[in-house]
């Protein structure tokens, strides 16, 4: 005598008959679509023996059914976005819907178009444009001011310090003299061209000279010694008299060698003298 192979559910005699095996029980296809099938997830029918099924995280489709929420491509077997949502969408309109938006255009950057990242952020490569001429960045170098992007020359031309000599934008070093920045190829010696940065020197009517420049072609000479009354070293007080200059420590009595630097004195002819030579001349 023949065993029974019958359905689970409705005891049907299974011998010839189309049947599934599900949970390890054997089932006919009637009772199957209508107590064991699972729902697609997009349709909400069942998907019945007879059907395709595809499945993702314990969702189900009738392949028919597994197409982008989008574009409605059908997604057997293609590359697919699961979203948290639930929708499922092909990769293009995952990208244009999920991905990271260029801050210029606004616009969606595809995966493998030419891009600009920046502080977490992201540009088309067309739309990263310095922020006053409004010219594509690209492989430049690039300054940022606040949330605001220049290329080096708007940046220098608008924010960098002015040199003092050359009124040209400073765009990195420079020295400082007397609250005015200067570009240290431009911090000079006026006569000579020597540069002065580090060096000793001193300034006269806005112009800056080297200690021997400044000694030859500036300085006052001594009405006393006839050298050059630089300010520097010994010295460094001056005596002023109608027209004339002295060192200090020049400013004598011709006749007794007397100091007469903040005393009474005589000029006679082209020297001086205290009170008390003079009247012995």
């Amino acid at each position: 005598m023949t065993d029974r192979f019958d359905c689970y559910y409705c005891r049907d005699n299974l011998h010839g008959k189309k049947y599934v095996k599900k949970d390890e029980k054997h089932v006919c296809t009637k009772c199957f679509d209508k107590l064991c099938a699972n729902t697609c997830a997009e349709c909400r029918r069942p998907i019945g023996a007879d059907a395709k099924e595809l499945h993702h995280k314990n969702r189900y489709w009738h392949e028919d059914c597994f197409r982008c929420a989008k574009c409605y491509k059908p997604l057997a077997g293609e590359a697919f976005n699961a979203r948290d949502d639930g929708k499922i969408m092909c990769g293009k309109c995952g990208s244009r819907e999920d991905g990271n938006r260029c801050q210029g255009c606004y616009k969606v950057v595809m995966p493998g178009t030419q891009n600009v990242e920046y502080k977490n952020k992201v540009w088309h490569e067309e739309c990263f444009t310095c922020f006053d001429c409004k010219q594509p960045i690209r492989t430049q170098s690039f300054l940022a001011k606040g949330d605001e992007i220049y290329c080096v020359p708007c940046h220098d031309k608008k924010f960098a310090k002015k040199c003092f000599h050359c009124k040209q934008p400073i765009s990195s070093g420079g020295i400082s003299y007397q609250d005015h920045p200067w570009h240290s190829e431009c911090f000079v010696c006026k006569t000579c061209h020597k540069p002065l940065a580090g060096a000793r020197f001193t300034s006269h009517e806005d112009s800056v000279y080297c200690v021997d420049c400044y000694k030859t072609d500036v300085a006052k000479k001594c009405h006393g010694c006839k050298n050059p009354i630089t300010g520097f070293g010994h010295g460094t007080n001056v005596v002023n008299y109608e027209g004339f200059a002295w060192h200090e420590y020049c400013f004598n009595c011709k006749k007794c060698s007397l100091s007469l630097a903040n005393k009474r004195f005589v000029l006679n002819g082209d020297h001086i003298y205290c009170p008390d030579c003079a009247k012995k001349l």
